[in-house]
């Protein structure tokens, strides 16, 4: 019976990867990595398989919890494959899977396949994290052509900095990397989030659309028309009366500077919630705006009622969704929204719009 819980709106969910689909008039996967950036990768992947051209997960085990579940569109393995064990897998259950270093092309050379996949060959343009350098690159997929383990190969790359508008690393990396597989056959994919919404340069026959799902839109500035996915609330459990000068939860971080009511809300860093959320960070209840005061606990946390005469035990209130934007709890609290969304837990989920 405890009110926290984390409502999931399928309808924006398929309205945002129709958005995606459009801006970057090709192909796009929907990325449901990390649970579907914890807002349940099953269920995400019911409501957008009609649409999706295909999918995105992190590593194999994610891939074939959705073929568990009767998922049938592709599947992309974006971190590829750890051991040779695992190509079978992949094979059997015609996943794809990414490339990006030495090992998994010797992992590719050397398994006994009974069947080729699809290979998504991946270069680092800049990001200097995951991916062959340019030089290497060309001698990667002429392994790749003469290998019969491998169906096909995508040319990838991953964008860096795509979500900060006004710097240059992005088209230094388009770039290098259209330098580097000119001339190569295949398609091509470079488009992130941020690289569908603002980068037009960045649209190849593949987009990846990530956070921008969940309507956390990685381009802030923009009027990009996403909507959000999760809304997380719970509810006031009780009001308290605190005099001018009170201290208030661990650490008397916050100190009222007036007659202050306090409501008591259930929830707390172990649904999610981040800790070091500060004084001020927004919320609502019932629709109107409001604040936290006080430090974030495991269970609890508190916010100012003060001018909500009606606000009291039983009250709404949206930590993010809607009304309050998850960017900025994010910002607030010193991190990102695909933090916040990945870390909710402990809480009663409700899918809507399926």
């Amino acid at each position: 019976m405890r009110p926290a819980r984390a409502t999931i709106d399928l309808d924006a969910l398929r309205h945002n990867y129709a958005l995606a689909r459009t801006r970057h008039g090709a192909r796009a996967l929907a990325v449901i990595k990390a649970n579907a950036y914890g807002h349940g990768a099953v269920r995400c992947a019911r409501a957008l398989e009609a649409d999706a051209d295909g999918f995105a997960v992190a590593f194999l085990d994610e891939a074939l919890h959705l073929r568990a579940a009767g998922i049938r569109k592709p599947v992309l393995l974006l971190e590829g494959v750890f051991s040779a064990d695992e190509l079978a897998a992949v094979a059997e259950h015609e996943l794809w899977t990414v490339v990006h270093h030495e090992g998994q092309l010797q992992m590719l050379e050397s398994a006994p396949l009974h069947q080729p996949v699809a290979v998504w060959l991946k270069m680092n343009s800049g990001m200097n994290r995951a991916g062959f350098q340019a030089d290497e690159l060309r001698p990667a997929w002429e392994r790749l052509s003469r290998n019969a383990n491998v169906a096909s190969i995508t040319l990838m790359t991953h964008l860096a900095r795509a979500d900060e508008p006004q710097v240059i690393t992005t088209h230094e990396q388009i770039a290098a990397f259209d330098r580097a597989t000119e001339g190569l056959p295949g398609p091509r994919s470079i488009g992130n989030s941020a690289g569908l919404l603002g980068w037009p340069g960045a649209r190849r026959d593949w987009g990846r659309a990530g956070i921008l799902l969940y309507g956390a839109d990685p381009m802030p500035e923009e009027p990009n028309g996403l909507r959000p996915v999760m809304t997380l609330e719970s509810a006031v459990i009780s009001v308290r009366e605190l005099p001018a000068g009170a201290p208030l939860g661990y650490g008397a971080r916050f100190r009222t500077e007036r007659p202050t009511r306090v409501g008591l809300v259930a929830m707390g860093y172990a649904d999610g919630y981040p800790r070091c959320a500060p004084d001020g960070t927004p919320v609502t209840v019932d629709g109107h705006p409001a604040r936290i005061i006080g430090r974030v606990s495991m269970d609890l946390m508190t916010v100012d009622l003060s001018g909500l005469a009606g606000a009291g035990p039983g009250s709404r209130v949206e930590l993010w969704g809607r009304q309050v934007s998850v960017n900025r709890v994010a910002a607030g609290a010193g991190t990102i929204a695909y933090e916040l969304l990945c870390n909710v837990k402990r809480v009663d989920f409700d899918y809507v719009g399926g």
